[in-house]
């Protein structure tokens, strides 16, 4: 992005028409064949543009890289995540449009035509504030191309983001948009203090992916600067600095990140992450240092920007006492079973009762009953009753917190909870553009992919999660996500290992072990498939073939046709027909 925080290239006056859609510079706005805005973040839209303006030419990755990234390092995943952005934009699942040509880049393969815009009394901006809602499809095979009478399909994937506030930031700024300069992160590069003749490449790589991942975050700045021009740093310029040391530990590298307000020096902050160093996958133990910190950091900044980073609350006071009872309750479910469950939810229930206008311990009930609902805890009655209440609960924090991570993330849960799965792409997206490293939302967003059909790309969703590794008290669904994907992509056998991971940190699942029992099945272990079949229904009584499968609402026919199957292959194991 510019420094001025316009996509690469706004300014000009052309209106670029290629395969029935317009792009059009002035108004930072992608339009669909029936007009239709489709919203893209800014760095997403500078990646089209720059193809557009290359159109016909291989445009190499580095080249991409220099334009949408000038003053930041990045690696290539911020590159991949924008390609797969415009790809799901352009419905283009075959990659007929744009093209990988490998060892090169990438070359957008549509015929295109530029005009000038239309003048800009005709082309306002579109309201800063306006917040578009994804279409409906049925699933990917909707049709995304056509005139009169045929519908779009507009399925955003991963970490497409598809707010207002991109576009809105991406015509006017940022600073206009939100009122005031968004606030500057300085990251000096992390510190090797191992004494390991790899500790220098660990602590370079380790820096890139944060900055990366801090790049990713919409509503911040980052600069990277030298150690030592740290003491240096304008205060009026700059808010934080982020500073890190890597240490050996054993087998293990430990990273410790720190954030201090540059104005006071205060530390605000201290991250800390560890991966285990015995194995030989480096970009593994890389991509879980830099996640593990990059995570705290970015719930800590946000945080601060939301209003609810008192350094001096206590558990005593309001806000000590809310995030206390939050995280007592969080911590509680870590390994999750019915009673524990039930114990988490009297906390939060006895702690919003006394304080009855505390947002964030309405939203952390709401989320917690919704991770009730998709485990199958409560009665309908109760589910309805849950459904309802969680919808007044969002609309109101999102008035109040419009960028809180908590209230995205439990917007993205409910959305998912609820079989909007198109939508809960967006919000979940949303929750990452806030914290790229939030395994949660990558949980909701393969989740999404799964029921519209895309098990590849869920698979590759959960994987990515299981790479980043945080939050911890949520590996246990990415790895079910994983088991499940494979046994949709009929791959029983790679389901086995990811079912078991989940197991162990969270056995009391019956859906868990009723995958569990199909893997089994379907690799000839007949006995390990009914045992399995037995626990789950000890856990989940009363489960038959008829109440098994969640509602079908607004799922793909490929994922209604696996799921099916799945359960012919659990009645053999053991689950009742009716």
């Amino acid at each position: 992005m510019t420094p001025d925080n316009r996509p690469v290239g706004i300014g000009g006056r052309t209106l670029y028409r290629f395969a029935g859609f317009e792009l059009d510079q002035r108004r930072a706005e992608l339009r669909g064949p029936d007009g239709e805005s489709i919203k893209l973040r800014p760095k997403t839209f500078s990646l089209l543009l720059l193809l557009l303006e290359n159109n016909g030419r291989v445009v190499g990755k580095q080249e991409v890289i220099d334009a949408l990234w000038p003053n930041v390092h990045v690696g290539e995943d911020g590159l991949f995540q924008c390609v797969r952005e415009v790809r799901v934009a352009l419905g283009d699942h075959r990659r007929e449009m744009l093209k990988l040509v490998p060892g090169h880049g990438y070359i957008l393969n549509v015929d295109v035509t530029d005009t000038p815009a239309v003048s800009p009394q005709d082309a306002a901006p579109a309201p800063a504030d306006s917040v578009p809602v994804a279409p409906r499809t049925d699933g990917p095979s909707a049709p995304r191309h056509g005139g009169r009478g045929r519908m779009i399909a507009l399925v955003v994937i991963g970490l497409c983001v598809v707010v207002g506030l991109g576009i809105g930031a991406s015509v006017f700024g940022l600073d206009t948009f939100f009122g005031r300069r968004p606030p500057a992160i300085v990251v000096i590069p992390v510190v090797d203090a191992s004494a390991d003749p790899e500790g220098a490449e660990m602590a370079a790589a380790v820096t890139a992916r944060l900055i990366d991942g801090l790049a990713r975050i919409e509503t911040v700045r980052v600069v990277m600067a030298q150690p030592e021009q740290a003491a240096s740093l304008p205060a009026e310029n700059t808010d934080f600095v982020i500073r890190g040391d890597l240490r050996r530990e054993g087998r293990s590298w430990t990273l410790q990140a720190r954030m201090i307000r540059t104005a006071t020096g205060e530390v605000l902050a201290v991250a800390g992450a560890s991966a285990d160093g015995s194995g030989e996958d480096l970009e593994l133990q890389q991509s879980r240092l830099a996640a593990g910190a990059g995570h705290l950091l970015a719930q800590r900044l946000n945080d601060l920007m939301e209003g609810g980073g008192d350094q001096t609350a206590t558990p005593d006071s309001s806000a000590g006492g809310a995030r206390f009872v939050i995280d007592q309750a969080s911590a509680s479910i870590n390994q999750t079973s019915r009673e524990r469950f039930g114990v988490a939810e009297s906390m939060l229930q006895d702690a919003l009762a006394a304080e009855p206008d505390d947002i964030d311990l309405a939203v952390a009930l709401a989320g917690l009953q919704l991770r009730g609902v998709q485990m199958a805890w409560y009665t309908p009655q109760e589910v309805a009753a849950i459904q309802a209440q969680t919808q007044a609960t969002l609309e109101r924090a999102r008035r109040a917190k419009p960028n809180s991570i908590p209230v995205a993330e439990t917007y993205c849960r409910f959305l998912s909870a609820t079989n909007r799965f198109v939508e809960s792409l967006v919000e979940c997206s949303r929750t990452l553009s806030l914290d790229p490293w939030d395994g949660l939302a990558l949980y909701h967003v393969g989740l999404g992919q799964i029921h519209l059909g895309r098990f590849d790309d869920a698979l590759a969703t959960f994987e990515q999660a299981d790479r980043l590794d945080t939050p911890t008290v949520s590996r246990w669904t990415w790895l079910l996500g994983a088991g499940w994907a494979n046994l949709m992509l009929g791959r029983p056998e790679a389901a086995l290992p990811w079912l078991h991971r989940s197991i162990a940190i969270t056995p009391a699942s019956g859906r868990s072990h009723m995958l569990l029992a199909v893997a089994y099945q379907q690799t000839g272990r007949l006995d390990e498939a009914r045992a399995a079949m037995r626990e789950g229904l000890r856990l989940r009584p009363g489960s038959t073939a008829l109440n098994i499968a969640p509602p079908y609402k607004n799922a793909s026919p490929a994922y209604i046709q696996a799921s099916e199957h799945l359960i012919r292959v659990m009645v053999q194991t053991g689950l009742p027909e009716r």
